[in-house]
């Protein structure tokens, strides 16, 4: 059987083609039209007009050629940026008319599962307790989980994006002053998340998004060219490097360095800030950069549990209420305490 995802991010939207024999989601097809949704969002978040038509004919374009590759109508999902627009119901019943594409909205907490969901099958069981981050463009995911699913998950509004249009917008290098305002910041959010991590011990550490990819060819890892199976590592103190050396470059000269595309470089440095301030408080030295994220566990959560996962997630994007609903049934649990002795 052959599947396809849409993805509608921060800046891009990504299709994947995959066949799906054996409940294992291998691509035969990826493609991405860039847009750039959260530099172009208005002053309260809404998606402007302009926006919304490149929107309508990128998802058009995606399901256009899933259908060339011979796959059906696409699962179509939507992140942080249309999530969070004040006129998310309109931009989801544009496209929809337009296309005939169901895109449908995320909670944060069910992106961080089902992302877990990737990384869990791309480790497998050998990982044992497994923790996980993910940089998105407008939130920040953090799971951890001994089991298929997790069994705590977070998301904090910490996206690379986000944060730099907050802290850097029109400081190009920021002033060291700035760069320490946004690392309390984020420090003063993981606080607790990052508590509870420390207490859960994982066994192994991964990180998905492209942020973390590039993040991670900063720092020495080997280039995607050499395949999804070239093991990728990320470690603390280089990262801190890294960190170091983007902060005083402006967004043109980050884009000459390994692994920083130009779409990214303006917000590579805040994506630079979070992942080595969660890796700190986590205590966590070594994390290894996951290929399978989001898309992946979409497809996967479909092959495993029916359409009828699917059918509920889209319904339940159509009303806020609902869909706040269905974040409610996965939040974070409380930490728990270790009784002394």
């Amino acid at each position: 059987m052959r599947m396809s995802v849409v993805d509608v991010g921060s800046n891009t939207v990504r299709l994947v083609v995959a066949d799906v024999e054996d409940g294992v989601p291998l691509p035969v097809h990826t493609a991405k039209w860039k847009l750039r949704l959260s530099e172009r969002v208005g002053p309260h978040g809404e998606i402007p007009e302009e926006s919304l038509r490149h929107l309508v004919r990128a998802v058009s374009a995606a399901a256009d050629t899933a259908r060339q590759w011979g796959a059906a109508g696409p699962l179509a999902f939507a992140t942080a940026v249309v999530r969070g627009a004040p006129n998310r119901l309109d931009v989801l019943r544009a496209v929809r008319a337009e296309t005939g594409v169901r895109l449908c909205t995320l909670p944060g907490e069910v992106e961080g599962e089902l992302t877990f969901l990737g990384a869990r099958r791309w480790m497998g069981w050998r990982a044992g307790p497994l923790a996980l981050f993910d940089i998105g463009g407008g939130s920040f995911e953090v799971a951890f989980g001994r089991g298929r699913l997790p069994d705590f998950v977070a998301s904090l509004p910490l996206g690379a994006g986000r944060l730099t249009h907050e802290f850097f917008y029109g400081q190009d290098p920021p002033p060291e002053q700035t760069v320490k305002a946004l690392r309390r910041e984020v420090r003063h959010q993981l606080r607790d998340v990052a508590a509870r991590i420390r207490w859960e011990g994982p066994r192994t550490t991964v990180v998905t998004s492209r942020t973390f990819q590039q993040l991670a060819r900063l720092c020495g890892a080997a280039p995607g060219r050499q395949g999804p199976f070239m093991e990728r590592q990320l470690k603390r103190a280089q990262l801190r490097a890294g960190l170091d050396r983007l902060a005083t470059l402006a967004t043109s000269e980050r884009a000459l360095l390994p692994g920083v595309s130009a779409p990214r470089a303006a917000q590579s440095l805040a994506g630079a800030v979070v992942g080595h301030t969660v890796m700190k408080l986590t205590g966590i030295k070594t994390v290894t950069v996951c290929p399978w994220g989001i898309r992946e566990g979409v497809l996967l959560r479909y092959i495993e549990d029916g359409g009828s996962w699917w059918t509920e997630m889209t319904r339940c994007s159509d009303d806020a209420d609902q869909a706040k609903a269905v974040a409610l049934r996965i939040a974070p649990m409380p930490r728990p305490t270790r009784a002394d002795g």
